[in-house]
């Protein structure tokens, strides 16, 4: 695939009150791996209908689109994933720095 810049890197997502399906257009590397892996996964629901040198497009139930609420994390929340994310950045350091001996 040719190299693009991150802003050429988009992915449309196009579907209509009318029809089930929804086709999604992409051109970011990212989405097109995890687009990949869904139609493997799931080859009746997924479907890959297009590919040129830098994009992919691909059609899928339009129920697979979601939207989400933003996630909200009170303070002890916040707290408690940051003393996670220390706690596996700390063995990740120390696997490391074993593997390097």
């Amino acid at each position: 695939m040719s190299k693009l810049t991150r802003y050429e890197q988009e992915t449309i997502i196009n579907f209509n009150a009318g029809e089930q399906m929804a086709t999604v257009y992409t051109a970011d590397p990212a989405v097109i791996r995890n687009l990949d892996s869904l139609v493997i996964d799931f080859p009746d629901t997924f479907k890959c209908i297009k590919v040129n040198s830098i994009s992919k497009t691909y059609e899928m139930p339009k129920s697979s689109v979601t939207y989400r609420k933003p996630r909200r994390l009170s303070a002890e929340q916040r707290e408690a994933a940051k003393q996670r994310m220390k706690k596996i950045n700390n063995v990740a350091v120390c696997i490391d720095n074993v593997a390097h001996k």
